[in-house]
């Protein structure tokens, strides 16, 4: 007889939206600046016509991947779940593909909180969790929530703390 597993239930922090915002729009910038270089050095060396519409085809491109990247974090936070009891660390995420993943304690093999300057603005880290053939990461969770949720994963996987 199998033991019935709900679905995870515990959501990311709200401020992950605003992480993610800011992250693709960092991005985007980056992109949008070298496509004005290279439209510049377009027009300055007079490259061949072709380059041209290259350019502009980029440019189109990067302006449909703006649009889906202020989207995405929406999306990303509507349908984040995890959870994690003493057998399993659940995730579930994705709007179009939704992926359910079940990590067995005693696979786990470290779990470490981690934080950029991005997340630190807002307080929050991501639990990055470590098996022998994969890695796993809970994203923007509220750092006093994460550090906790590092431990409580250890105790369950009896992961020794090293210091």
């Amino acid at each position: 007889m199998s033991i019935p597993i709900n679905a995870p239930q515990k959501r990311l922090s709200k401020d992950a939206i605003k992480v993610w915002l800011i992250s693709d729009a960092i991005g985007n910038m980056i992109v949008l600046i070298i496509l004005g270089i290279l439209f510049y050095l377009d027009d300055r060396f007079l490259w061949k016509e072709w380059v041209g519409w290259l350019l502009i085809g980029a440019t189109v491109l990067t302006i449909i991947g703006w649009i889906w990247s202020v989207i995405r974090p929406f999306l990303l936070y509507k349908h984040w779940r995890y959870d994690v009891d003493e057998a399993y660390l659940q995730l579930k995420s994705g709007a179009l593909k939704e992926t359910h993943e079940l990590v067995p304690m005693t696979k786990i093999q470290s779990v470490a909180t981690e934080q950029g300057p991005l997340l630190r603005k807002y307080g929050l880290c991501s639990v990055s969790v470590e098996t022998m053939g994969s890695s796993h990461t809970i994203p923007a969770l509220p750092k006093e929530a994460a550090v906790e949720l590092r431990n409580q994963i250890a105790q369950y996987a009896r992961i020794k703390e090293v210091e």
